[in-house]
């Protein structure tokens, strides 16, 4: 075997041992991730028990008020006890010393219920304000739950050439995963049968036949005007294929089979279309 040919075939198996800097990347999205959504709940706790300490001063004023207003209507009908006693009081100014009082039974009674109805008002503040806080907690238990579940849902195979695959998506959720990732660049299709090529991200590509019953597709490649016929694929196969003149590997992979018609993605290096540069 020639000696560039082994060099390459070792240099493939290193980077398949090895762990990739994107997943080392991704790991480390996800943990900044919950750190800021920690962050937000260590917040929303301060707020309320800022609140709580707020709500409590102006209770305290009120109930302060309240007394005060008490200790003034005792003063004033020990007043009138004592003017009406000694002094001997006419009898409209009696009504007068009485007036007063019902007026201000009547600013006791109304200072109590707007208190009452500052402290249930308060009190729907705090329930909603803890309403929050708890939604917050949902929402990073829900956050973790919904990364484990990605992480397990999404998968590496091997392609038709023997590659170790990329992560693999099998519907349009997992694509938009891997799309949010952005370790590829993916290029979604969706073809029919024909003699004509279609355009699909960097590469044309040719539908010639479609076997649902079987879920075998055949397929024509057209890279840089070399034409790579890709036969009987099947469901979910990651179709690799090499750049002519370049080591960069693209993968196209069909999760959608209908009669003369087939649906997917391509997905290619970042770097190839850096490299590239505009079409």
């Amino acid at each position: 075997m020639p000696e560039n040919q082994t060099q390459e075939s070792k240099e493939i198996i290193h980077h398949s041992h090895s762990i990739p800097v994107w997943l080392t990347l991704v790991i480390a999205l996800f943990a900044i991730l919950i750190v800021f959504m920690g962050i937000g709940q260590f917040r929303a706790n301060q707020e309320l028990t800022v609140f709580r300490q707020e709500t409590a001063t102006q209770v305290q004023t009120l109930t302060t008020t309240n007394e005060t207003l008490t200790a003034q209507l005792n003063d004033l009908q020990s007043d009138m006890q004592e003017a009406t006693e000694e002094l001997g009081l006419t009898q409209k100014q009696l009504e007068q010393a009485r007036a007063t009082a019902r007026k201000l039974r009547e600013e006791q009674k109304a200072s109590a219920e707007h208190l009452n109805a500052q402290l249930e008002e308060q009190q729907n503040q705090l329930e909603a304000v803890t309403g929050q806080v708890t939604a917050v907690q949902g929402s990073v238990a829900e956050t973790q739950g919904s990364l484990s579940e990605t992480r397990s849902r999404l998968e590496r195979v091997s392609g038709d050439l023997g590659v170790q695959s990329g992560l693999i998506a099998r519907n349009r959720d997992e694509l938009e995963e891997l799309k949010r990732r952005g370790e590829r660049d993916y290029y979604e299709f969706d073809l029919t049968r024909s003699k004509d090529y279609s355009r699909v991200g960097i590469v044309s590509v040719r539908v010639s036949r479609v076997d649902v019953k079987r879920n075998k597709y055949t397929a024509t490649l057209l890279v840089s005007d070399k034409v790579i016929e890709k036969k009987d694929k099947t469901l979910l196969e990651p179709v690799q294929f090499y750049l002519p003149g370049t080591r960069h590997l693209l993968e196209m992979v069909v999760f959608e089979m209908e009669k003369n018609r087939i649906g997917g993605y391509l997905s290619a290096p970042k770097e190839l279309a850096v490299n590239r540069g505009p079409e």
